[in-house]
């Protein structure tokens, strides 16, 4: 094994997903390529290098729907790590986005939660320097 690529993300809507991520949490459109009429493969990330890409998958029945939002029994689902944790925190509030968890430091360093526009947890992370 080498490594994780992709993360599918369930979404309702792709172009509302693309909107929030790209628009809001300043992510890149890796690529968006129609598979079907209902069907695309929408790749984001947080960086043009960054290794690991989500995938935007919409949800294509009632079951994959049921899971939009709460991927994880209502855990933290994924982690972004910042190298700036003011200004990327920042930026969660002028963009209006969900405050879960106010920022706090622990041991690794300092961390907020928020959540997405499906409402799917996130931490950010400025880690301790090492």
């Amino acid at each position: 094994m080498k490594s994780i690529v992709h993360v599918a993300i369930v979404v309702e809507d792709y172009d509302k997903a693309i909107e929030f991520y790209t628009q809001k949490l300043n992510f890149v459109l890796i690529e968006d390529t129609p598979l079907s009429e209902t069907k695309r493969w929408v790749l984001v990330k947080p960086n043009a290098e960054s290794g690991c890409a989500l995938l935007l998958a919409k949800a294509a029945n009632d079951k994959q729907l049921s899971r939009v939002g709460n991927q994880t029994g209502g855990r933290v689902f994924l982690f972004l790590e910042t190298d700036n944790f003011e200004r990327d925190y920042q930026n969660l509030l002028e963009k209006k986005i969900t405050i879960i968890r106010q920022p706090s430091v622990e041991a690794y360093g300092q961390v907020a939660v928020f959540a997405d526009l499906y409402g799917n947890l996130w931490d950010l992370i400025e880690y301790n320097s090492k």
